[in-house]
């Protein structure tokens, strides 16, 4: 039997510009100021043009994200990278608009797929969500006997319709997403501790952010919870950051 090849590293060009488009609801998520702050750190770290409205309606999530297709088909200069953070209340496959009604996440996800958004087409299009997905609560599970305890406040000619995309979720489908009312959410502000902080290829650097989510304990109506991101990825290449 022949030894097996390394695999040859093949990485998207981030020579271009970066653009980030973060939608947030602030209307009854106490803390989310926090995230923007944080998340406007990050990408000025990270050289992104970044955009944050607040407060959209349903509606308006929609098109928010058409508006940012539109400018990204329409620069005269390359775009290597696009980011967009939503944060809202949500349910299974939807985010609560500020006016309370639904909007469809597949639908938001479309916007900017290899179809619909040509300047991005086989490039990277990173989703960030900090919303519930469902009712469940996470009590944890206890490991070696030890529970872990942190109390802690070149395209090719054609591609697929849906690679070079990346979906990271604050929490796992059906389940609830936690935030603190001063410091904001766990997944947001250890997603941007680390993308700061380290370097390396983004899906390395979110193995990171789910090991350290599930080391952190978190306390809800004085029960200890526990939350992990779930990550989707179609990316067919590495991404850097840094």
């Amino acid at each position: 039997m022949s030894n097996p090849q390394p695999l040859e590293e093949k990485v998207y060009d981030m020579s271009g510009a970066r653009l980030a488009l973060t939608l947030c609801v602030t209307k009854a998520r106490e803390g989310s100021e926090a995230d923007l702050d944080a998340l406007e750190h990050m990408f000025q770290q990270l050289r992104f043009e970044s955009t944050m409205k607040r407060d959209p309606t349903a509606q308006q999530f929609q098109e928010e994200l058409e508006k940012f297709q539109q400018a990204i088909d329409t620069r005269e200069d390359p775009v290597s990278c696009a980011f967009v953070v939503l944060m809202a209340h949500g349910k299974e496959g939807f985010l609560i608009g500020e006016d309370g009604e639904m909007v469809k996440l597949e639908n938001l996800f479309e916007v900017l797929n290899n179809k619909n958004c040509r300047a991005l087409r086989a490039k990277p299009k990173v989703y960030i969500m900090q919303a519930c997905r469902g009712e469940q609560r996470d009590p944890g599970e206890t490991v070696g006997g030890d529970a872990m305890v942190m109390m802690t406040d070149d395209s090719p000619h054609t591609i697929p319709t849906y690679t070079d995309a990346l979906h990271v979720f604050s929490t796992m489908e059906g389940y609830i997403a936690y935030r603190h009312d001063q410091d904001g959410s766990c997944f947001i502000q250890i997603l941007v501790e680390v993308f700061t902080e380290r370097k390396g290829p983004i899906l390395e650097l979110l193995t990171e952010v789910t090991r350290r989510m599930a080391e952190a304990e978190l306390v809800q109506e004085g029960k200890p919870r526990k939350a992990n991101p779930e990550i989707q990825s179609t990316l067919r290449k590495k991404l850097y950051l840094q």
